[in-house]
């Protein structure tokens, strides 16, 4: 585990490079990132947070078998699907958590956590700037929502720096279930020209890579519609290089830009599928973490490795609650005494797992061992 990263508003991007590159050589560097879906708050998950004797919540076994997978990369990123609007705390159809789910994810081994999504003004402009002062009190980057024009133009795209590698993330949301916000709060929306001009600024900022974050498509369709793949062409077109989408809250497929000498020179990942919800039908009861190995050389960066790694969302349903944990597929199969899963559990978690496989056939699975990957 490593989270020595700095985050570095792109104002000042130009003096700390210079200054972090001041005498270092050609040398090849690498930087490991992972990337998970939609972290949800329905009801069941909040009850089964509560500790009853003192009102307290602890979301420590919703994390507790991919802490280790998600300890090992470089830069970690989830979607944080809830606010942190305070009390009453609540699920669907207006999203609500307690701080303490933010506080497990950040225990957990998540660097960054992206905001621009349909639910981000679920509880109005009080839940939306709670959310952004809580993450900030927790030091947790974040990026997609802004406090006002200001805080947006000094810390959009959001600089991301590990091992001499620096990462321009930026983060769009389709739209927010018809809520709206005023001035002076700000929210990402998908807006080509608005797109365009932040690729522009995220490039003269002179990132080794660009990663666009965004909150798209249609909600249960397992494969990407004609309009994410003309903005994905788009947003590719002007600097992007790769694409991680969310929103679905199923597994969409990767597909890959190829250059000329057959090396990956950029990817769309549609969904990554829901991380953790109450979701228990077919294809919406898991996701994917998607891991990108990246590589600088004095030719350039470049995408090294790409894998995926399939997470199931069990629910131990308990005498008045229920309490659930995200489980890395590869590591119950290698060891079924990891948690004790009845009949119709290892059947829905096999079923996940084989669709999923089937999905993406085309991605490497990384296997998760005892203890890490």
């Amino acid at each position: 585990m490593c989270h020595l990263k700095t985050i570095i508003p792109a104002i000042l991007l130009t003096i700390l490079y210079s200054w972090n590159t001041a005498g270092q050589n050609s040398d090849t560097s690498r930087v490991s990132l992972l990337f998970a879906g939609d972290i949800m708050g329905h009801n069941e998950q909040i009850n089964g947070a509560r500790d009853t004797t003192n009102g307290t919540y602890n979301y420590e076994p919703t994390f507790r078998f991919v802490k280790p997978v998600i300890e090992q990369a470089d830069i970690a990123i989830a979607n944080l699907e809830v606010t942190l609007a305070g009390p009453p705390f609540s699920g669907y159809p207006q999203f609500s958590s307690p701080d303490a789910l933010a506080v497990a994810a950040k225990d957990a081994g998540f660097d960054v956590l992206i905001l621009a999504n349909n639910h981000a003004l679920d509880r109005g402009a009080a839940g939306f700037k709670r959310t952004l002062r809580i993450l900030d009190s927790l030091q947790i980057p974040h990026t997609g929502t802004f406090y006002d024009s200001a805080d947006r133009k000094l810390n959009y795209p959001l600089m991301l720096e590990k091992n001499n590698i620096r990462i321009a993330l930026l983060n769009y949301t389709y739209g927010t279930n018809g809520l709206e916000i005023k001035p002076p709060y700000i929210i990402n929306r998908i807006d080509t020209d608005v797109i365009k001009r932040d690729l522009i600024a995220a490039r003269q900022a002179s990132p080794d890579y660009v990663i666009v974050t965004i909150h798209w498509g249609l909600e249960y369709e397992r494969f990407a519609n004609a309009q994410q793949k003309k903005l994905a062409s788009f947003i590719l077109s002007q600097g992007a290089d790769a694409i991680i989408g969310s929103h679905p809250h199923v597994v969409q497929p990767v597909e890959f830009i190829v250059g000329a000498d057959s090396a990956v020179t950029g990817l769309v990942v549609y969904s990554l599928g829901n991380y953790v919800s109450n979701q228990r039908a077919q294809y919406k009861d898991g996701g994917i973490m998607f891991n990108l190995g990246l590589v600088k050389t004095a030719a350039g960066t470049r995408i090294d490795s790409y894998s995926h790694t399939p997470t199931w969302v069990y629910r131990q349903d308990l005498a008045k609650k229920s309490v659930f944990y995200i489980l890395p597929v590869s590591l119950y199969e290698q060891d079924s005494s990891l948690i004790e899963l009845k009949e119709f559990d290892q059947y829905k978690l096999s079923r996940f797992a084989n669709d999923t496989r089937e999905h993406l056939n085309n991605i490497p699975e990384e296997k998760v061992v005892a203890g890490g990957r």
